[in-house]
């Protein structure tokens, strides 16, 4: 592809086109005690991905060189602080080169393992030699291998530490980076396209606002952006997860719906805990409800996130259009069947799909939780309110308290967030 056909296929792009869809993030909530928190994304799953298992790796033969780059500490100081050394992957087999100015993908590394989201990513890899394009996925400091101060321990130790982890200078890394592999390459007039999902898409729309003459475009797939400082309605989320579910079968969505009363009914006693130990097959006994509630909402949550009407095995083995196979099972019983035998059915869909597991460890659920990075990002700048309602929402109905969410980030951080920082940062709806 020569060099005017290269710069027409851009055209689409020399714009930050946001996805239509609504904003898909997952929400297996991190719990500070009994406190509902600011919903993860997708870095439980790319911490501890099974590379060589993935069909997306196997069936798109995605390939990369993974590099190194020695990134500064903090952008927005002149101070002698330590650098430390960013990953990257790279992949150059379908790049025409500078002289064709040919493009550049860059995928917005999210709150995870780069690589899990490299062979998680199929579209970048899928046009990028329709594009003749390099592709490069930064990997988001403080996550996977691009630790500062040395290690994990080390990066995650106290506040202090944990300082330098935010968004800015997570966008100013993948400036940096780009900026200085495109003169090594002498590829400064080659353009540059964004690309991120999720926390990652935020990232993308959020680079191509703060940096336009470094990106000429993005797309941000289900980026949720607008979930901040009351912008959209606080129940959003939770009830575009529970519309998936009603539009599939009424029935099913109110069997969740009273699904919670009748775990919180039988988890009153210590016999009643173990009752649902054995019910729900999970391998250590129930020291609460809250845990199990936990894992239930994570699994309605992420079927909403890969609804896909195809096979995947994006985060669990799925047949296609989970979730209406989660209906059928939990509306499959003759009646008189208990509310919880058909909750438990319908979520083996999700997390029992190929029917090897024979037990469910739910985790620790009260982890320590400066090991996890989006903790402390919730905790600062990425304060995003999610309610649940009583009468539009399958889950607990639930009203995001924002004076009890500071109590809990300076009981475990010691630090109080700031609410209005990323609309003051990147804008949100124009007022």
């Amino acid at each position: 592809m020569g060099k005017t056909s290269t710069a027409n296929l851009l055209l689409p792009f020399l714009f930050v086109l946001f996805s239509s869809s609504p904003p898909l993030i997952t929400t297996e909530a991190s719990k500070l005690g009994s406190f509902r928190f600011a919903p993860r994304f997708f870095g439980r799953f790319a911490a501890n991905a099974d590379l060589n298992n993935l069909q997306t790796h196997k069936s798109l033969k995605i390939q990369y060189e993974t590099r190194y780059f020695t990134q500064v500490l903090d952008h927005f100081s002149f101070s002698n602080l330590p650098t430390f050394q960013q990953r990257y992957l790279i992949n150059t087999d379908h790049w025409l080169g500078p002289n064709s100015m040919a493009p550049i993908f860059l995928y917005c590394g999210n709150e995870g393992d780069i690589e899990w989201f490299a062979v998680n990513t199929g579209f970048v890899w899928e046009i990028a030699p329709l594009f003749n394009a390099m592709v490069v996925f930064p990997e988001h400091r403080y996550y996977g291998k691009s630790m500062p101060f040395g290690s994990r321990d080390s990066a995650y130790k106290n506040a202090a530490s944990l300082s330098y982890l935010t968004a800015e200078q997570a966008l100013a890394d993948f400036a940096a980076l780009i900026t200085d592999l495109k003169r090594n390459m002498s590829a400064e007039a080659c353009p540059v396209v964004l690309f991120g999902g999720s926390y990652g898409g935020m990232l993308a729309a959020w680079m191509r606002i703060k940096y336009p003459h470094i990106a000429i475009g993005a797309l941000a797939s289900s980026a949720p952006i607008l979930q901040f400082e009351n912008i959209v309605p606080p129940e959003t989320f939770y009830d575009i997860v529970s519309n998936d579910f009603r539009r599939e079968s009424v029935s099913c969505f109110n069997t969740i719906k009273k699904s919670w009363d009748a775990i919180e009914a039988e988890g009153q006693t210590e016999e009643g805990l173990l009752r649902l130990t054995e019910e729900f097959h999970l391998c250590r006994n129930l020291r609460s409800t809250q845990d199990l509630e936990d894992w239930l909402e994570s699994a309605y949550s992420y079927l909403a996130m890969v609804d896909y009407p195809y096979p995947s095995d994006f985060m669990m083995p799925l047949p296609g259009n989970p979730i209406k196979e989660v209906c059928r099972k939990i509306d499959s019983f003759p009646d008189g069947t208990s509310t919880l035998e058909r909750i438990f059915a319908g979520v083996s869909v999700y997390y029992n799909y190929t029917g090897v597991v024979d037990c469910f460890d739910l985790g620790e659920s009260n982890q320590d939780l400066g090991a996890d990075g989006w903790d402390w990002q919730a905790c600062t700048e990425m304060v995003m309110p999610m309610s649940s309602s009583q009468s539009t929402s399958m889950f607990t109905a639930y009203d995001f308290n924002y004076s009890s969410y500071q109590d809990e980030c300076f009981k475990h951080f010691g630090i109080k967030p700031r609410s209005r920082w990323i609309t003051t940062e990147f804008g949100g709806h124009v007022r």
